[in-house]
């Protein structure tokens, strides 16, 4: 008989506790381009997303599929080396598969980050943003159909999706150590193509600052599972009428690798006042 959907979550949560032994509260999400934070993780053990049972494989150049864990901050944790994408032709509950382990484990914060398309005209490519809400334009959501009542609650609130305390603490490290740090609102979409300068136009008429193919389904099923939420974007390219540059796959990596020591300082120093 097929396993079902809570039987699959606590036999990977299983496997993991098995292999890992102490599991940490705080799990991150590395985004496009933005693996180098691993770098900096005492790392105290890994496995790589093909050896957990469950578990979806990534197959995008520049996630390297791997989950860690180690020391970051001076605080134990979680690290996602690559994310699962809708447009990879995984479904919602594949792809927020990870998430829901990570609360089984006993994950309560979590950090999402990304690369993104910056619309809003302030915006610098490099600029690093983060997400203090986001608009859901996905073709599905990932808590459609069954819902345990374990993992969460049928209708749950999208009030508060980014945490306010953790966008302020990142505030105060901003202007502490003089970095431009942008806020804006996420704009989830289906992908794998980037946006044509009409619908750059129409997001940023809808209140969109910056666009990307992932995170709004992660964020969801982290807030219907009680976890508090960090995001943040990294700007690697901008888009409107009045843009003429096309975005590639590579330039968003290239935009993405300059911008990562300030994305890193920022969770460094938000690790260590948790």
């Amino acid at each position: 008989m097929e396993k079902n959907y809570l039987e699959k979550i606590r036999e990977t949560a299983g496997f993991i506790r098995e292999k890992v032994g102490e599991l940490p509260h705080i799990a991150v999400i590395l985004g496009t381009g933005l693996g180098d934070l691993v770098n900096h993780i005492e790392i105290t053990n890994e496995l790589d997303y093909h050896v957990i049972p469950n578990f979806p494989v990534s197959t995008v150049e520049g996630h390297s599929g791997r989950l860690i864990f180690g020391n970051l901050g001076g605080k134990y944790i979680m690290a996602m080396q690559g994310r699962f994408h809708y447009y990879e032709g995984y479904d919602m509950k594949e792809v927020t598969f990870p998430v829901r382990v990570m609360r089984e484990l006993g994950v309560e914060t979590l950090f999402v980050s990304n690369a993104a398309g910056g619309m809003n005209k302030e915006f610098r490519v490099g600029d690093v943003m983060v997400i203090t809400d986001h608009i859901n334009l996905f073709p599905e959501n990932p808590l459609r159909g069954k819902n345990y009542d374990e993992l969460g609650p049928r209708f749950p609130a999208m009030t508060e999706a980014y945490c306010n305390a953790m966008i302020h603490m990142a505030d105060d490290i901003a202007r502490e150590q003089d970095i431009r740090l942008m806020h804006g609102v996420y704009v989830g979409t289906p992908g794998p193509t980037f946006e044509t300068p009409a619908e750059y136009e129409y997001f940023r008429v809808i209140g969109g600052d910056a666009v990307g193919m992932s995170t709004v389904p992660e964020v969801i099923v982290a807030n219907h599972a009680g976890m508090r939420v960090f995001g943040v974007s990294v700007i690697t390219d901008l888009g409107g009428k009045d843009i003429k540059e096309v975005p590639t796959h590579e330039e968003v990596q290239k935009a993405a690798i300059k911008a990562q020591p300030v994305m890193t300082g920022v969770i460094k120093e938000m690790l260590a006042r948790l």
